[in-house]
Formats: C-alpha cells, sequence, structure tokens
C-alpha cells in the first residue's frame, strides 16, 4: 500500500486486528466486540484498511475504537498487515493486532459440525487446507500482540478473555424489552422469559372496561388493584434481578420478557406497564442497571 493511501492525522483511534484461523472464533470475536460497542468491519483489503479508517474518523468523530477481521489471502498477508499498521501508526492511530488459534482437530471438528469447505482447502483435503493457511498466518501470529488458543473456550469464556484483554466501555447494561401479547395469537417465538397473567380477573368482562386497553387508567387500576398483581409484579422484578446478572456474565446481553393474556390487550398490558416501571426504578439501584423497552404485540388487533 503505497503513502499515498495514507490516513490524515486521527488522534484517539485504537484498530484491533482481529487474525486468525478459520474456524478459531475471528466472527465470534467480531461479534464479542460489536457488542461492546466497538466499531467492527470484515475482511477489508489491505489497500483500503486507512481509507476505512479515515472515512469512519471523519464521519463519526465519536468512534475510537474499530476491529477488522483480517482473512488469509495469499502469503503477502503479513507484510500488507506490517505495512498497513505503519501507516496508522505514523497517522496517530494504535493498532494491536489479536491472533486466534486452535488445534488441527478442533478446527477439523469445527468445519465438520458446519459442513462448510475451508477457503484454503482448493481441491485438498480439509487438513491439507489447514496447513496451507497455519504456514501462511504464521509470521502474523509469531508477531501478534495477543494469541488466545480457542480449543477449549466456550463463547461465554472467549467473551471473558477478549473483554479482559480489551475492557468495553464500562457501559455495561442488560437491554431488557418487556412485551405483552395474547396467548390465543399465539406465543412469542423471541421469549427469554414468559409469564401468563391470565389468573388475573379480566376487565373484558366489565362492559365500562371492555372497550378501553390496559394503558387507560380505568383498566390499569382495576389490574394492578388485584391482590395477586401487587405480589405478582414484585415476585417477577425479584426474578430478574436475580438471573440478569447471570445473563451478563455469560455473554448475553439482551432479555426478551412477554407477558401474556387470552387476547393481549388488558391485563398483559396493564402488567407490561408495571413491571417496565418497576425495572426502570430497580436499574438506578444498580452498578450496570438496565435498558428497558415496552412492546405491546397484539394491542390493537381486533
Amino acid at each position: 500500500m503505497s503513502d499515498s493511501n495514507a490516513p490524515s492525522e486521527v488522534s484517539g483511534l485504537m484498530v484491533l486486528f482481529v487474525a486468525g484461523m478459520s474456524g478459531a472464533g475471528r466472527s465470534s470475536v467480531a461479534n464479542i466486540l460489536e457488542d461492546d460497542g466497538w466499531y467492527v468491519a470484515d475482511n477489508v483489503p489491505s489497500s483500503l484498511v486507512a481509507k476505512l479508517v479515515d472515512f469512519v474518523h471523519t464521519d463519526s468523530p465519536a468512534i475510537a475504537r474499530m476491529g477488522i477481521v483480517v482473512r488469509a489471502t495469499d502469503s503477502a498477508i503479513d507484510d500488507e498487515l506490517a505495512q498497513v499498521r505503519g501507516q496508522l501508526a505514523h497517522a496517530g492511530v494504535r493498532t494491536r493486532v489479536l491472533f486466534l488459534d486452535a488445534s488441527d482437530q478442533i478446527l477439523v471438528r469445527r468445519f465438520e459440525q458446519v459442513r462448510r469447505r475451508h477457503p484454503m482447502q482448493g481441491g485438498a483435503t480439509l487438513i491439507e487446507g489447514i496447513a496451507r493457511e497455519r504456514a501462511v498466518l504464521d509470521p502474523i501470529r509469531n508477531s501478534a500482540d495477543q494469541v488466545v488458543d480457542t480449543s477449549a473456550l466456550s463463547i461465554a469464556k472467549l467473551r471473558s478473555v477478549v473483554e479482559g484483554m480489551y475492557p468495553g466501555s464500562g457501559d455495561d447494561k442488560l437491554s431488557i424489552a418487556v412485551q405483552s401479547f395474547g396467548f390465543k395469537y399465539g406465543l412469542p417465538i423471541d421469549s427469554d422469559l414468559v409469564a401468563d397473567v391470565r389468573f388475573l380477573p379480566n376487565p373484558y368482562w366489565i362492559p365500562e372496561l371492555r372497550e378501553h386497553n390496559g394503558r387507560d387508567e380505568p383498566v390499569r387500576d382495576y389490574v394492578l388493584g388485584q391482590p395477586e398483581a401487587e405480589q405478582f409484579a414484585r415476585t417477577y422484578v425479584e426474578l430478574v434481578a436475580l438471573v440478569a446478572p447471570g445473563y451478563l456474565r455469560e455473554g448475553k446481553r439482551y432479555m426478551t420478557i412477554s407477558i401474556g393474556c387470552t387476547g393481549g390487550k388488558h391485563r398483559s398490558v396493564a402488567m407490561t406497564e408495571e413491571l417496565a416501571h418497576r425495572l426502570a426504578e430497580l436499574s438506578g439501584d444498580g452498578p450496570s442497571g438496565y435498558e428497558i423497552r415496552v412492546m405491546h404485540r397484539d394491542l390493537g388487533r381486533e
């Protein structure tokens, strides 16, 4: 890459090159970085890296961390990466190289599980393709800032390792979506936790409440005024508070709580609003907190 491609002066930006063997977890690390607020680009030609840095920094000044996934293309990849790092350093950009590796046995098993050809296999065997790639990437491995062997790592453990080396922005909030739904329209398939509030009296059978919904004060007061409603709301918030740290520990940043009644109009809507309110209040007491979103899937259906 010629010097004419060098980026303009950039300060405060860190670029992490994620290299490694195919099947060793590059895509998983890219997802981890994205979850932690990094801007991530995959398979960017070396000649375009500096231009991409310029573009991202100019277009989005708030971006301070960029991850670039490096894939083996030919035997010159090591020289190209070294040249790119030199040009970025000249522009004031800090760079690091994270190399992901795994044993040949594990790589073979992973490729067999997904039934994909190795990108450097060609007409040869899988193990020969792995050997070719290892030979091409060996210089990058030897010069990498960090090398992580993923042979025995789960996704959760890999996240822990990566975040230990490259801590997130400190915003480790769990994003919680609380949604109401009607059982007669089917269970939401994206639910992590499901609660059934059909044990509460149904406002539908009260003529003056039938045409209202759970966001309207008369219905809300009726539903939440039931003795069981208060105990349910309190207990369910305690349940969420119990499992939330485990979600974050296992690398899960999103939780969907679905609250159902018969039609998704009265009881589930009122309880969803109440749970979201209580979770938002609880969030202010914790070191991490939650990001709360409220949705009413079936509200408005006939």
